[in-house]
């Protein structure tokens, strides 16, 4: 049977669960232009070690720059709206994605994130593998005219 690690000095009333309201959300984090992105869970508001938490939103009919994240893997989970992506060196590749999907972007992956709709705001929920907010802008990647649509196959569900 696992054991319950010792509370810290001043027992868990502070070192434990922490509830981050929507209302509080921090917007003095690495941003990309075309998005808004807030932080919820990091190292400096809660003393994350490995991740990093927090929402993004995109304008109707609006794109962000192409960037990627350096070491760090992140997930996009859709709220609202419909969401493009592209990604590779040109952006030559693109996927979309919407309520209830998840989006995973793998180390160093230039990619961009485009509002599909072009009447509703695109509110997504993203986390990242450690604390640090980490957005390396690319402003002279020069994109493809017409990407290729890819479509996600699971290796342990091919069918």
């Amino acid at each position: 049977m696992a054991e319950v690690p010792a509370p810290p000095q001043d027992g868990w009333k502070t070192e434990g669960v922490r509830v981050i309201t929507a209302d509080s959300l921090d917007g003095n984090t690495a941003q990309t232009p075309g998005m808004d992105r807030k932080a919820a869970i990091n190292f400096a508001r809660v003393g994350a070690q490995k991740l990093w938490a927090g929402t993004v939103h995109i304008h109707a009919d609006a794109k962000t720059g192409a960037h990627h994240h350096g070491h760090l893997e992140s997930v996009i989970y859709v709220l609202k709206g419909k969401a493009r992506m592209r990604w590779g060196e040109k952006l030559e590749f693109t996927a979309e994605a919407g309520p209830g999907d998840f989006i995973y972007v793998p180390p160093y992956v230039p990619h961009q994130e485009i509002n599909a709709s072009a009447d509703e705001k695109l509110e997504c929920v993203l986390m990242r593998s450690d604390s640090e907010a980490i957005a390396v802008n690319l402003p002279d990647l020069e994109p493809i005219e017409k990407p290729e649509t890819v479509k996600w196959i699971d290796p342990t569900h091919p069918e």
